[in-house]
């Protein structure tokens, strides 16, 4: 008399895959696998659905798979997406293993890659953006490619299709109704998933198709580290310098230096003093971002911590908002009359400033999208020459090309830098200008000095 095949049964459940039947010892063992004496059968998190296949099938176990509720049976492209030599080398590089990021710079047609890849593999997409705007500028682009096929879920609109782009905000939500219903995952913006809420959208999909986009996909916190089990690892990368002059705008970048006023200076090099003495005293060396988090955790129960803090914080604050920003930008602005000039700043006094000194119009988080689609679309006509914006136009607008890019400081982290400069970088006969003011004789201009190495 034969053996018996083993057999299972794999089913879907909020955000979990259930397994049931006559599980060999090898599978119990796997340490994702969790037996749920409520319902009686093995659990695990969705993600691991792509392992437990291949497990079953490499021992020989029948699988009957009720995980797949799909929205559409198969997702076809009405026209082909026309991508560029480095685009579909960025394609056939996922294509390897059909997981992992994609490392482009801002411009460098990042959404083409997806588009291909969504055509390519013909089944269901969630598309997940971190804004608004993001998701209404995917829409607009997929509807080219799959008209009638796309949909979007936010908090305004909840409607399926079988290509859906939602937020991330939504997407968290929501990823327990709607996990099985797509193959695949595109993650726009991807360093935005490991985050301890977001990274639950990857967790609870049992997707075995994943694409991760950005530019930088490094996180101050490290987090970035496990973009390689959420999404894949980096499977391909380029940098702006690899297509500069070919495929987006040739660009410089210069680093004007200007002075604290002496008044500053004084309370600069007080603070800093409190600041490095505490440092030193404890021995304490902040190597990544992250371990500033050692002093932060420090203050909350020493006074002395609180103080070196607190001079940070007066160092920072002077090095962003020193009055010889403003300066600058006049000058900036006189040698650029006729061209479309985009202003950053870290704080939005520095940006009020600013504007009111110039007569630029102002872009912040608290001005109606509305009134911020107005100034956009005047920029875009050309009608005024110049914005200045806080952290708000970093990604997830839609914005004009411009001719110059002003970064007031040099201490935003290297992904904003890389954005921000990005936004000059459409195609264009004439070189990108990228300016970033620093504040002389601070860390500013080390910090400013190893970043243009990275990108010039």
């Amino acid at each position: 008399m034969g053996l018996t095949t083993p057999r299972i049964v794999l089913t879907w459940d909020r955000g979990t895959v259930l397994v049931e039947g006559s599980l060999p010892q090898e599978l119990r063992k796997l340490s994702f696998l969790k037996f749920d004496e409520r319902v009686g059968k093995y659990r695990a998190l969705a993600i691991y659905y792509p392992r437990i296949l291949a497990a079953a099938r490499a021992l020989g176990v029948e699988v009957e798979d009720r995980v797949w509720s799909l929205h559409c049976a198969e997702v076809r492209a009405a026209a082909e997406a026309k991508l560029r030599s480095y685009q579909a080398e960025a394609l056939a590089a996922w294509s390897k293993a059909k997981r992992g990021v994609v490392v482009m710079p801002t411009g460098a047609g990042k959404t083409y890659v997806a588009i291909a890849a969504i055509a390519q593999m013909r089944v269901p997409a969630l598309v997940v953006v971190p804004t608004v705007e993001l998701l209404q500028q995917w829409r607009s682009r997929l509807s080219q490619y799959f008209p009638g096929r796309v949909g979007v879920w936010y908090g305004e609109e909840k409607r399926e299709s079988c290509v859906t782009v939602i937020t991330y905000d939504s997407a968290y939500a929501a990823v327990e109704v709607l996990g099985n219903r797509y193959m695949f995952l595109v993650f726009d913006e991807v360093h935005h998933l490991p985050s301890p809420s977001y990274r639950q959208i990857a967790e609870l999909s049992p997707a075995p198709y994943r694409l991760g986009l950005t530019a930088t996909p490094e996180r101050a916190d490290e987090l970035h580290v496990d973009l390689d089990w959420l999404v894949g690892p980096v499977v391909y990368k380029m940098s702006a310098r690899d297509i500069r002059g070919v495929w987006v705008a040739d660009y410089e970048v210069e680093v004007v230096k200007v002075e604290l006023t002496e008044e500053e200076k004084m309370v600069y090099k007080e603070a800093e003093q409190r600041y490095l003495s505490y440092l030193r005293k404890k021995g304490l060396r902040f190597k990544s971002p992250s371990d500033f988090q050692k002093l932060v955790a420090l203050a909350g129960r020493s006074p002395e911590a609180r103080r070196a803090l607190e001079a940070w914080h007066i160092m920072r604050r002077l090095i962003h908002e020193t009055s010889a920003k403003v300066e600058a930008v006049g000058e900036i602005l006189a040698r650029h009359p006729a061209s479309k000039v985009l202003i950053f700043t870290e704080y939005t006094s520095l940006a009020r400033a600013v504007s009111e000194r110039y007569l630029i119009p102002l872009v912040t988080h608290d001005i109606s999208p509305q009134e911020r689609e107005q100034v956009m679309a005047m920029f875009r006509r050309g009608e005024v020459k110049a914005i200045v914006t806080g952290k708000v136009l970093d990604e997830g607008v839609d914005v004009p090309d411009v001719d110059v890019v002003v970064i007031l400081g040099g201490t935003s982290s290297v992904r904003q830098f890389i954005q921000r400069m990005g936004r000059a970088l459409r195609l264009k006969p004439h070189r990108a200008k990228i300016y970033e003011v620093v504040t002389a004789k601070t860390r500013e201009v080390d910090m400013a000095r190893r970043r243009k190495r990275g990108v010039s």
